[in-house]
């Protein structure tokens, strides 16, 4: 069973690009390490085409040349939260109605290919200096649920699940700067991700 992750950083997490095998060292890794060794039999393919800084927009562009032609059994995408930071970040305007379109048409695609489609949702801990993201970020999080509860196979949400912990546990615990996963964060990431791919596993 062949598998591609799709995403940002947060999915690339410093993988070699030139090496096929390389998953990085975030989630993916993570995953992979807990994952193959429970189905050593299975013949399971993890393959990283993360890219740090990409928008949903930039995975829509790409998505025929590093998803589909791969023809996975399943891909694993997470996406979303520099779209909204790329505005404040570097001034880069989010047309919400745009970016419904082009998310929409990401996730069809994918569907339409006969792909398994596992979403995970991209996530925004309470870094003091991300506070002024979140109004933005809730209203492209309406977008993200409403398409991907619609369209995925399977929907992982994660911005809840990470606030909520943080009520308790500090942010820095998950994320330094609100954004980019610990090792701890990414371990969470993984471990419910598994779940979901667990119940398409050939």
């Amino acid at each position: 069973m062949k598998i591609i992750f799709f995403g940002d950083s947060i999915t690339d997490c410093g993988r070699d690009r030139q090496n096929e095998k390389s998953l990085g060292d975030g989630y993916v890794k993570i995953l992979s390490d807990k994952l193959l060794p429970l189905y050593p039999d299975r013949g399971i393919e993890l393959i990283n085409k993360g890219v740090s800084g990409d928008r949903v927009g930039d995975l829509l562009a790409r998505v025929e040349e590093d998803v589909i032609a791969e023809k996975p059994d399943a891909a694993v995408i997470m996406i979303g939260i520099n779209d909204t930071w790329h505005k404040f970040k570097h001034g880069a305007e989010l047309d919400l109605k745009k970016f419904e379109a082009d998310f929409k048409a990401l996730l069809t695609k994918i569907k339409q290919a006969g792909i398994v489609l596992i979403f995970l949702e991209p996530f925004l801990l309470p870094a003091p200096d991300k506070f002024r993201l979140r109004p933005l970020f809730n209203k492209e999080l309406a977008i993200i649920n409403s398409v991907g509860l619609e369209l995925a196979d399977e929907f992982v949400a994660y911005d809840e699940m990470f606030n909520g912990l943080c009520q308790t546990i500090p942010y820095t615990e998950y994320s330094p700067d609100g954004v980019h996963p610990t090792h701890r964060g990414s371990r969470l990431i993984a471990d419910t991700a598994i779940k979901a791919i667990r119940k398409h596993l050939l």
